[in-house]
This record gives C-alpha cells, sequence and structure tokens, in this order.
C-alpha cells in the first residue's frame, strides 16, 4: 500500500475511534475521555490531509 494511500485510511480510523470515544464519554459523563476523543479525532483529521497532500505531490 502506497503511504499516502496508509496515511488516509489510518487518519480515517482515528477519526471514527475519536468519534466513538467522544460519544462514549458523553454518555458516561467522562470529560477526559471525550476530550482523548475529540483529540484523536482531530489528529486523524491531520493524517487524512498528509495523506492527500502525499498524493497530490507525488509522494
Amino acid at each position: 500500500m502506497k503511504p499516502s494511500t496508509q496515511d488516509r485510511t489510518q487518519g480515517k480510523l482515528h477519526e471514527v475511534k475519536g468519534k466513538i470515544k467522544e460519544e462514549v464519554g458523553k454518555a458516561a459523563n467522562d470529560p477526559d475521555l471525550e476530550v482523548s476523543g475529540k483529540a484523536e479525532k482531530k489528529a486523524g483529521k491531520v493524517q487524512k490531509w498528509i495523506g492527500r497532500a502525499e498524493k497530490a505531490v507525488g509522494e
């Protein structure tokens, strides 16, 4: 798998995991878990953006 594809795939995975953590944190009234989920979701978005940039540059 190309690095750009791998970055985009892993980024999406982190976004999904972050969203799940965020929702569980809200449901469980656990602000730490909610913040952790938001941070992981943002990190996933950045990783996806890096994958797109790598693809645009041509790796």
